[in-house]
């Protein structure tokens, strides 16, 4: 499972080995335990990717093999694309701005998703 973490310092995104299930019902119990409100709804998560990687090209080929409806890329220029996938938002409320994405794709997608990801954020640190 992918696990996207948006906050006000930006994305964080992790590949986590728990069921989907575990981790929305540990979830919910914290918030019943701290008294916070909780929303999860089924939603969709864009993010940009490097586009010129070789993980890029093994992704797609991926999605090839295995066609997967949850997941969509679109080029944005010549040096990003856009990767969309489905899932679930829990947050506090509807309209939260920071919270948790999660989503269930093949194991060799996450695989090569969570690379990109990688690779984008050596780059970035690389620039600054």
């Amino acid at each position: 499972m992918l696990k996207l973490t948006y906050t006000e310092a930006g994305l964080y995104l992790e590949q986590v080995a728990i069921p989907l299930e575990i981790l929305i019902a540990q979830r919910v119990v914290l918030a019943i335990r701290a008294g916070q409100t909780l929303h999860v709804e089924p939603g969709q998560a864009s993010f940009l990717l490097p586009a010129d990687t070789i993980a890029l090209a093994q992704l797609e080929l991926t999605l090839q093999l295995d066609p997967n409806p949850s997941i969509n890329i679109v080029p944005v220029d010549a040096d990003c694309v856009e990767l969309s996938v489905c899932g679930s938002w829990i947050a506090t409320n509807a309209d939260a701005e920071e919270g948790t994405f999660v989503t269930v794709l093949s194991d060799r997608a996450e695989f090569f998703i969570h690379k990109l990801w990688q690779i984008a954020q050596a780059q970035l640190s690389y620039l600054t």
